[in-house]
């Protein structure tokens, strides 16, 4: 080598260790920048999920019709409007429907407020996990996705404390601050990218993925990947309800029915309606205490599984999670057991309030968050609304069919109830371990592109 030649390899040395610092730096700005924004998107996301748990917690079965028609039109309307605004739209119905109960003089306005906040439910708990999905990478979906639920916990939580403090009125005033807070902060967050790139527009596309990932961020990988898979499915029709359970769809649609089927008739909602009552005929003599237990467990425990959820996986925190709700929901079915045989009220008190705090803490660790995590993980874009719309409906169908029968349930037999509660949790655990598949770490078109080559293969 000429000394001409070494003279420009030291030179080219020289400028690239003085270029590598400058480039990690960029990347750790860029890193750093597009988890602000990804943390902001999620926040303002979410944040209507906090009126969610306060209404839920507040309104029985109107409200749960009213989502079940929010349900059915979620996935149309997320797919027509866009991420963003079919949040907005959930805000209005929602703030008119608290509006309608605060100032409500005749019954029918408090029944008109409730039927318009559970359509405005029905619709976000469609688009938030959506959106969530589409706009995080793949190492931290799983736990911002679960974000969500804890919102929902920690609504129905100050619900509840707040419940005990103040009339029905001035709950309606605070319910409306969530949806203000949801819709200020619209403004300020991108659209999805891969809604952005289903409807065409291209630039704005880029444009909100750039912002999500970080201004000096190389992002021409990712939007290729989902430019390439969006318009592979460009081709095919936008899949109706009947199209769903065509062969190549249809592993898709039993995860995703399947869990929320799942997760309803493990009885939670049974478990939080009634845990007063459930308290009561354990022998408690009232059932405040428990139910403060219950909720002091329910937080702490949904933000576990929110940083579990990308370390360990979607399947070993669901099994876990069912296996601990059979669990608690043998140990409840015991406690009555017990006393109709007259056992000691010291052992049935303490068998029902450790069954009710198992099953409480498991479910929020995995089954209240993951199954909406996966269903907006595993549906292609073409099918999404419709299917999205489809397993929606079924979990607000299966909390309507819960809380409509327990009480008949519970006068055929307490024990029975439990037993048969218990039975579904276990057989959950079958469910994920034979059909569910893992997530963690994987990009939803390469979810989407496995499951639609399962189908095909295996069915």
């Amino acid at each position: 080598m000429d000394s001409a030649t070494a003279n420009a390899a030291a030179a080219a040395v020289g400028e690239e260790e003085i270029a590598r610092p400058l480039m990690e730096g960029r990347e750790h700005t860029s890193s750093f920048s597009s988890l602000v924004m990804v943390v902001a998107s999620t926040a303002v996301a979410v944040s209507g999920s906090f009126e969610f748990g306060s209404a839920y917690s507040l309104f029985g079965s109107i409200l749960t019709i009213g989502a079940m028609v929010g349900a059915i039109l979620s996935g149309h309307i997320a797919d027509l409007m866009g991420r963003k605004y079919a949040m907005a739209l959930s805000d209005l119905f929602c703030i008119v429907g608290w509006l309608s109960i605060f100032l409500t003089k005749e019954l029918w306005w408090l029944d008109l407020g409730r039927l318009l906040i559970g359509f405005g439910i029905g619709l976000l708990s469609y688009v938030v996990p959506v959106y969530i999905a589409e706009i995080t990478p793949k190492n931290i979906r799983g736990g911002f996705g679960s974000v969500n639920q804890l919102m929902i916990c920690c609504g129905v939580s100050l619900a509840f404390l707040l419940g005990a403090a103040l009339t029905w009125r001035p709950l309606a005033v605070i319910g409306i601050i969530p949806c203000l807070l949801q819709l200020l902060g619209l403004l300020f967050i991108p659209e999805s990218p891969r809604w952005l790139a289903k409807v065409g527009h291209h630039d704005k596309f880029e444009a909100a993925l750039q912002s999500l990932r970080g201004k000096d961020t190389d992002i021409s990988q990712e939007a290729e990947e989902i430019k390439e898979f969006t318009e592979s499915l460009q081709s095919l029709p936008q899949a109706r309800m009947l199209d769903l359970f065509q062969k190549k769809y249809l592993h898709s649609v039993i995860v995703g029915v399947g869990l929320m089927v799942f997760q309803q008739f493990t009885g939670v909602n049974a478990v939080c309606f009634y845990a007063s009552q459930i308290f009561v005929s354990a022998g408690f003599s009232s059932g405040n205490t428990g139910t403060i237990a219950m909720v002091i467990v329910q937080v702490p425990m949904t933000a576990l599984g929110v940083f579990l959820l990308d370390k360990s996986g979607r399947r070993p925190i669901l099994m876990v999670s069912a296996a601990g709700t059979c669990v608690g929901c043998f140990l409840v079915a015991m406690s009555f057991s017990l006393q109709e045989h007259e056992w000691p009220k010291e052992i049935n008190i303490a068998l029902a309030l450790t069954g009710m705090l198992v099953f409480t803490g498991s479910f929020s660790l995995g089954l209240g968050a993951i199954p909406w995590v996966i269903m907006s993980e595993i549906f292609p874009i073409n099918m999404k609304g419709s299917a999205g719309s489809l397993v929606t409906l079924v979990n607000w169908l299966g909390s309507w069919i819960i809380s409509y029968t327990f009480n008949f349930l519970i006068t055929w037999s307490s024990a029975g109830t439990f037993f048969l509660f218990a039975s579904i949790c276990g057989l959950t655990v079958l469910f994920v371990e034979r059909l569910v598949p893992e997530t963690k770490g994987r990009t939803l078109e390469e979810i989407q592109a496995s499951l639609n080559s399962f189908s095909s293969d295996k069915i």
